[in-house]
């Protein structure tokens, strides 16, 4: 599959679906604690273009953050990595104007941003563990962009797919994508046989049983 027929598949799914998928696949990528942080904010989904932010250094974190959104392709999403901090502000109102402006579909932060009203006018999306009104000046350093990071303790790296909704936020390895997706439509259409059978009348523990749904391995089908 081809990468925009990843991102499309992709986007049929809602984070729990692909969250079922990399469980029964073995893989690590739901990172917890972050949630949309504007009412009515929009889904993600994209390719990552991964950021830093450290708690000292010489680098401005305005100009980094600047930087990054400016190397980043149209249709990516800026993932942040601050270490989960809540207390010193990760994002704003600038950056998100010039992020949109550049393509970038939506931002993830393991942190706090900002100027969240400026993001809702904007419509543009924006999911992390909450709101700040401090300014990043000062308060932390840039640690640079394009390499690997963590969210939540979730390995990120430029070119994973992350997908974002009101249920969380889900790392899809890029090199293991087509696979996620795959095994993410096995399991939504079982889902959606358990439902027609209990429509029917089917008593629903016999419902999950006949397609072992409590079981995790891939290969299982029924």
């Amino acid at each position: 599959m081809t990468h925009e027929e990843i991102l499309r598949a992709l986007r049929t799914f809602s984070a729990c679906n692909l969250s079922d998928a990399l469980d029964r696949l073995g893989l690590a990528g739901a990172p917890h604690g972050l949630h949309p942080l504007w009412a009515g904010c929009g889904r993600i989904a994209g390719r990552a273009m991964t950021l830093k932010l450290i708690p000292a250094g010489a680098d401005s974190p305005v100009d980094g953050t600047l930087r990054a959104i400016s190397a980043a392709d149209p249709g990516d999403v800026l993932v942040i990595d601050h270490g989960g901090s809540v207390e010193v502000n990760s994002f704003g109102g600038i950056a998100a104007f010039t992020a949109q402006r550049r393509g970038v579909v939506g931002v993830i932060i393991d942190g706090v941003t900002r100027d969240v009203d400026e993001m809702r006018d904007l419509g543009f999306p924006v999911y992390g563990r909450g709101v700040i009104q401090q300014s990043i000046r000062n308060r932390c350093a840039f640690g640079g962009f394009g390499g690997e990071i963590q969210i939540a303790g979730v390995p990120v790296r430029r070119g994973d797919h992350v997908v974002a909704d009101e249920n969380g936020v889900v790392v899809v390895p890029e090199r293991r994508a087509e696979e996620v997706v795959d095994m993410a439509r096995l399991s939504f259409d079982r889902e959606e046989q358990i439902k027609r059978w209990i429509a029917e009348g089917v008593d629903p523990v016999e419902a999950h049983q006949r397609l072992h749904y409590d079981t995790l391995a891939g290969g299982e089908k029924g």
